[in-house]
C-alpha cells in the first residue's frame, strides 16, 4: 500500500475503532474477545483496502466480517462455555446498583445464552438499529432468514431472561 492508502485506513480506523469494538463485545459478551474480533476484521479489511471500490461500504464489510469471525470462533472446540449453575466465586452484591446498569446487565447475560447466528441479528437490528434488509445484506442471508432469526432470537432471550427484567423495573 502506498503512503495515501496507509493514511485512509488508518484514519477509518481511528474513527470506527471504538464502534467496531463495541459491536463486537455486544456479540460476544467478552472485552477480550470483542478485541480480537474488531482485530481481525481490521486486519481483513487493511488486506483488502487497495481493492474496496466503494468506501461508502466499509462499515458493512467490516460488521460483517465481525459476526462471521463470532460465529466462527464459537464453533471452534477450544471456544466452548459451558455454563453452570454457580461461579467459583460469588458475583459482588451491591444494593446501591442503579436499574439501569442492571438491566443492561441482565441484558448482556442473556445475549451470551441466545446462540451466536440469533444474536448477531438481535445485535444488528436492535442495538445497531439496522433495518431488515441491511441486516440481511450484512449477514449475506435472505431477509425471510433474519425474520425467522429475530424471531428465534426474541424467544430465546425471553427464555434466558425470564422474569429478571421485571423484577428490575422501579414499582412506581
Amino acid at each position: 500500500m502506498d503512503q495515501r492508502d496507509e493514511q485512509e485506513f488508518a484514519e477509518y480506523f481511528e474513527a470506527r475503532r471504538d464502534a467496531v469494538r463495541r459491536t463486537a463485545f455486544l456479540l460476544c459478551g467478552d472485552w477480550y474477545r470483542a478485541d480480537d474480533l474488531a482485530q481481525t476484521a481490521f486486519v481483513a479489511l487493511h488486506r483488502r483496502w487497495r481493492k474496496v471500490r466503494d468506501r461508502g461500504a466499509l462499515d458493512a464489510y467490516v460488521r460483517r466480517t465481525v459476526v462471521r469471525a463470532m460465529i466462527d470462533e464459537s464453533r471452534r472446540p477450544w471456544r466452548r462455555e459451558r455454563f453452570v449453575e454457580q461461579l467459583p466465586e460469588p458475583a459482588p452484591t451491591d444494593a446501591e446498583v442503579g436499574d439501569t446498569v442492571a438491566t443492561r446487565s441482565a441484558l448482556l447475560d442473556g445475549l451470551k445464552q441466545v446462540p451466536p447466528r440469533q444474536r448477531a441479528v438481535l445485535v444488528l437490528r436492535f442495538l445497531e438499529g439496522l433495518d431488515v434488509a441491511a441486516t440481511a445484506e450484512a449477514l449475506k442471508c435472505s431477509e425471510g432468514t433474519v425474520k425467522s432469526q429475530t424471531a428465534r432470537g426474541l424467544t430465546a432471550l425471553r427464555e434466558a431472561l425470564g422474569d429478571s427484567l421485571d423484577d428490575l423495573r422501579p414499582a412506581s
